[in-house]
């Protein structure tokens, strides 16, 4: 039995100390690769290079997240397009860690602060517009910004080729509303294992192969590692959760979501 993480950030500070170990502990638990979003330009760079690291394991992606929206965006913008279009137009130059399987982390953000409100829907849309020229899905973040995300989403819709909705935790009217867009999927990480979640409530009314596992470590550790830092390893207890609420074997479950990352990122 394998299965994906789709959302880690591998290439963080927090793995510094031990990343070979964390790879080895998520292998020996079932994850078969592991998918690494950007979220600034410096960020490009680390994600590249942890990537580089892992080849055929762990996979990149490049965006700028709405939380690093700020002066100077414009330049940002514009470098990630460069890499972005080397990438996609000259994939016999990169080599297999160095192949952006999506933009992302992407999306839309004012749980914090609206302070750069306007800008931050310039350059999501901007980012949309990558997804649909370049031909590569979607890693969206979105938090208090449901409306605005969707909006602009449906000006793309016809053309987009689909995307994850990254750590979804709202109820069944937001998951239907979000899987009106035929091409889109809905990451669901260790939020599903709290005590307090509505999430397993929610799980039956979204189709498996509408769904898939992320762990956004080294954030959300689920229980039984809920405190602790996260890591993909810990992604088996999202999956076991999730079986359960499905009312399936862990490993049918598991081949769904592996079918459907296929479909939404190398198809």
């Amino acid at each position: 039995m394998t299965f994906t993480d789709t959302h880690i950030h591998l290439d963080g500070v927090e793995f510094d100390a031990d990343r070979d170990e964390v790879v080895a502990r998520a292998r020996e638990a079932g994850v078969g690769r592991m998918f690494v979003p950007a979220i600034d330009l410096a960020s490009v760079d680390t994600v590249l290079a942890t990537c580089r690291r892992y080849p055929g394991y762990a996979y990149p992606m490049i965006g700028l997240h709405p939380e690093e929206v700020k002066e100077g965006w414009q330049g940002v913008l514009a470098e990630m397009k460069q890499m972005l279009h080397r990438s996609v137009m000259q994939p016999d130059a990169c080599d297999t860690g160095s192949r952006f399987i999506a933009v992302g982390e992407v999306g839309i953000d004012y749980y914090w602060s609206r302070e750069y409100e306007k800008e931050q829907l310039e350059v999501f849309e901007e980012q949309v517009r990558w997804s649909v020229e370049y031909g590569l899905p979607l890693m969206i973040h979105c938090r208090k910004g449901q409306n605005e995300m969707v909006k602009i989403l449906r000006r793309y819709e016809k053309e987009l080729p689909g995307g994850v909705f990254h750590c979804f935790t709202g109820n069944e009217k937001e998951a239907a509303e979000l899987l009106s867009f035929d091409r889109f999927v809905l990451g669901v990480g260790g939020v599903l294992t709290f005590k307090k979640s509505h999430l397993p409530e929610v799980i039956p009314s979204i189709p498996a192969d509408r769904i898939v596992i992320e762990t956004d470590a080294p954030y959300m550790a689920p229980v039984p590692m809920r405190g602790k830092r996260n890591e993909s390893a810990y992604a088996k207890y999202v999956l076991e959760r999730m079986a359960e609420c499905y009312g399936m074997p862990c490993d049918e479950l598991a081949a769904i979501t592996e079918a459907t990352v296929d479909r939404v990122f190398f198809n």
